[in-house]
């Protein structure tokens, strides 16, 4: 086999995989955070289950003022996050689903600047395990991103079109 047979069998070998990969990835990734979140929700409908079951209820708490107290605050987090994982797994009513991730990440990490004692063993460099849970929340919100961007039709495509590879390299009007 020479140079030019083995560059072109790789060529098509390669756009077949970024062809398949730009097919499966975003329903992999959606699918990948709908389990997430279905694991991890009715985790908290059992009392003590969780690990995250008290940095969370007290993270409610001094978000609310205190207005919702822990009995109500992790039974409202575990419909929530349950709703996030049907909503994501099934597909359906994805806006409304991502609104609600977008929601439940906000106030997830929030402990980071509440307790930074708790998720810190040396602000702002050294997480504890708490820490990290919360802070390995970027990905899925990176993933929650990539999703959302999908909503309205958009898809990943395995090649840009010629004429935007050619924009890349082109200085902008601005300068």
């Amino acid at each position: 086999m020479n140079a030019s047979t083995l560059a072109r069998t790789y060529e098509r070998l390669d756009a077949r995989i970024t062809g398949f990969l730009a097919r499966a990835s975003v329903p992999t990734l959606r699918v990948g955070l709908g389990i997430v979140f279905l694991w991890f929700g009715p985790l908290k409908f059992v009392p003590g289950l969780s690990p995250a079951e008290d940095l969370a209820t007290r993270t409610i708490t001094h978000l609310t003022g205190g207005a919702v107290p822990p009995s109500t605050s992790l039974p409202i987090l575990a419909v929530w996050e349950t709703l996030i994982g049907v909503g994501l797994l099934s597909g359906r009513f994805l806006r409304a689903t991502l609104f609600l991730l977008a929601v439940q990440m906000a106030g997830t990490i929030t402990p980071l600047f509440l307790f930074p004692g708790e998720t810190f063993t040396a602000f702002p460099y050294a997480p504890t395990l708490e820490g990290q849970y919360i802070i390995k929340n970027v990905v899925l919100i990176g993933a929650a991103m990539v999703v959302g961007a999908t909503v309205r039709g958009g898809r990943l495509v395995p090649e840009p079109p010629a004429s935007h590879v050619a924009d890349l390299g082109a200085p902008s009007a601005g300068g």
